[in-house]
C-alpha cells in the first residue's frame, strides 16, 4: 500500500506514481497484488518463448545438418526453419506483442504469405505461389478487415488505412503479372477488385465518418 502526501489518499496497487496529481508515493504497508500481475504472465510466456527459440535453432542445426548429409536436391531445411521461426514469431509479436488485435492478425497473415513465396522459390519454384497464394492471402486478410469491422462497429473507421494499405499490395501481383512472373493473372485480377471496392464501399457507406478519417489520418484539412 502506498500513500500521496499531496492528496491524502491511499493507493492500494503498486504503481509508483499519485494518479491524481502523478507525485511519487510514500510505501505504507505491502500488500498482494490486488489485480492480476500481468508482468508475471509476460514473464513466463517470454521464458517459455526464449526456451522455443533455443530448442528451434539447436532442432534447426541438426536438419540442416540432416540435409547437407543426403545431398537432396531441396534444401528442405529452410521450410523447417520458416516454420520454427513463424511459431517464435506468434509467441513474440501476437501473444507478448503490445500492438492491437488487427495489427497483428493483419501482419502475421502477411508474413505468412511472405513464406509460402519463399518455399514455393525453395522447392523448385512452380509459380503456385505468385499466382495464388499471394492474391489470395489478400483475399483472406480483405475477409479479416470486413470481420473486424463487423466485430468492431464503433471504430470501424479505423481499418480504412489497412483497406489502403491492401489496395497497395494488392497491386504487387498485377506488377509481377507485366514483368512476366504471375501466368494465371485471374485471382490476382479479383484480389485487386475486391480491395478497391472494399475501400469505395466504406467510403461511400461511411460518409461523412469516412471522410473525417482519412482527413485526420493523412492530415488533410
Amino acid at each position: 500500500m502506498s500513500k500521496c502526501i499531496r492528496c491524502h489518499v491511499e493507493i492500494l496497487d503498486e504503481t509508483e506514481r499519485c494518479p491524481l496529481c502523478d507525485a511519487v508515493l510514500e510505501k505504507t504497508v505491502e500488500v498482494e497484488n490486488m489485480y492480476p500481475d500481468v508482468r508475471v504472465r509476460n514473464r513466463k510466456f517470454a521464458m517459455v518463448s526464449r526456451i522455443y527459440l533455443f530448442c528451434a535453432i539447436l532442432l534447426e542445426t541438426v536438419l540442416v545438418y540432416i540435409n547437407i548429409k543426403m545431398d537432396s536436391q531441396i534444401w528442405w531445411c529452410i521450410i523447417t526453419g520458416l516454420s520454427f521461426l513463424y511459431v517464435y514469431l506468434l509467441f513474440r509479436f501476437a501473444i507478448l506483442g503490445q500492438e492491437g488485435y488487427k495489427a497483428k492478425v493483419i501482419v502475421l497473415m502477411l508474413i505468412a504469405i511472405s513464406m509460402m513465396v519463399v518455399i514455393d522459390f525453395v522447392s523448385g519454384y512452380r509459380g503456385w505461389s505468385v499466382n495464388y497464394v499471394i492474391p489470395a492471402g489478400i483475399l483472406a486478410v480483405d475477409a479479416g478487415i470486413i470481420i473486424l469491422m463487423i466485430v468492431n462497429l464503433k471504430g470501424w473507421q479505423s481499418y480504412m488505412v489497412w483497406q489502403i494499405f491492401m489496395i497497395i499490395c494488392s497491386l504487387v501481383p498485377l506488377i509481377l503479372y507485366f514483368v512476366g512472373i504471375v501466368t494465371h493473372p485471374a485471382l490476382t485480377l479479383i484480389a485487386l477488385g475486391c480491395s478497391v471496392f472494399l475501400f469505395l464501399g466504406t467510403v461511400i457507406i461511411g460518409d461523412r465518418r469516412a471522410r473525417v478519417e482519412l482527413k485526420r489520418r493523412f492530415h488533410v484539412r
